[in-house]
C-alpha cells in the first residue's frame, strides 16, 4: 500500500478530506533544517487547533507554543507491543523506553503523513495501515528550569507489523518487544525509566486493550484537556 492511499484511509477515519494538505505560503519544511537541534519549523496553533503561523522548533518549546505531534503504538502478529529507547543526545528524557514512534508535525504534514513518516526514518518500516487511536488531544509538558514548554495537539495512532523493525541509532537506541504483562510489571517496578508521555498514552488512550488495563495508576499524567 502507498503512503498515499494509506493517508487517505487514515484520513478518512479522522474525518479529514482525502488528500487535504493545509495550503499556507512558507508552510514546507525547508530543505536542511530537518533535525531537531537545527531549527525545525513547526506549525504554531492556538488550542483548538487553528492555524496561527511558522515557528523554530526551540523558540515554540521556550514559549509553549501550541503544536502538533503523532503517536504510534505498533504492535507485532502476537500483539506484542514494540518500544524504543530514546537516544543518549535527546533534548528530553534520554535513555528513557517510549512507545514505538513520536513525532513533532512538519509544516503542511498531516498526522497520518507524519507517523509514516516516523515509522520509516527511525524503524525502518514501509507504509503500514493506521488506525486511529480516539481524537486529537492535548497534552503539556513543562520544565521551568530548563525553560521547556511543550504543549501539544495529539493523534494516535496504532499499526500491526509482522517483521522486525530496525532501529535507525540516531534517534532510536534500541528496541524492545514486550507483552502487557511483562510491561505493566516493568513499569510498576521502574516508572521513571519510561517517558511520561508514554505513561499518560497508556493510561489514558483508548484502543489499547491489556496494556492499558495493566497502569493501574502509575503514572503522572501532565496534561491540560
Amino acid at each position: 500500500m502507498s503512503d498515499e492511499q494509506n493517508e487517505e484511509q487514515s484520513n478518512a477515519r479522522l474525518g479529514e478530506q482525502p488528500g487535504e494538505q493545509l495550503d499556507k505560503e512558507g508552510s514546507e519544511q525547508p530543505a536542511g533544517l530537518s533535525d531537531e537541534q537545527n531549527g525545525e519549523l513547526f506549525e504554531v496553533l492556538d488550542r483548538e487547533g487553528r492555524y496561527l503561523g511558522i515557528m523554530q522548533r526551540a523558540q515554540v518549546h521556550r514559549t509553549g507554543q501550541w503544536h502538533r505531534s503523532v503517536h504510534v503504538f505498533l504492535f507485532d502478529a502476537e500483539g506484542r507491543l514494540w518500544i524504543q529507547r530514546r537516544a543518549a543526545t535527546k533534548d528530553l528524557f534520554p535513555n528513557r523506553w517510549d512507545l514505538s514512534v513520536g513525532e513533532h508535525l512538519r509544516a503542511g504534514e498531516s498526522f497520518a503523513r507524519g507517523a509514516l513518516r516516523g515509522l520509516a526514518e527511525e524503524l525502518g518500516l514501509p507504509a503500514v495501515l493506521l488506525e486511529p487511536l480516539g481524537g486529537t488531544r492535548t497534552y503539556c509538558f513543562d520544565d521551568t528550569e530548563r525553560g521547556i514548554h511543550d504543549h501539544e495537539l495529539q493523534q494516535t495512532f496504532r499499526a500491526t507489523w509482522s517483521g522486525t523493525p530496525e532501529a535507525d541509532g540516531v534517534e532510536v537506541a534500541a528496541l524492545a518487544c514486550v507483552d502487557a504483562a511483562t510491561l505493566a510489571e516493568w513499569i510498576a517496578r521502574a516508572p521513571q525509566e519510561f517517558t511520561p508521555w508514554f505513561l499518560h498514552e497508556l493510561a489514558q488512550r483508548p484502543g489499547l486493550g491489556n496494556f492499558a488495563a495493566g497502569m493501574n495508576g502509575h503514572h503522572e499524567p501532565r496534561e491540560n484537556d
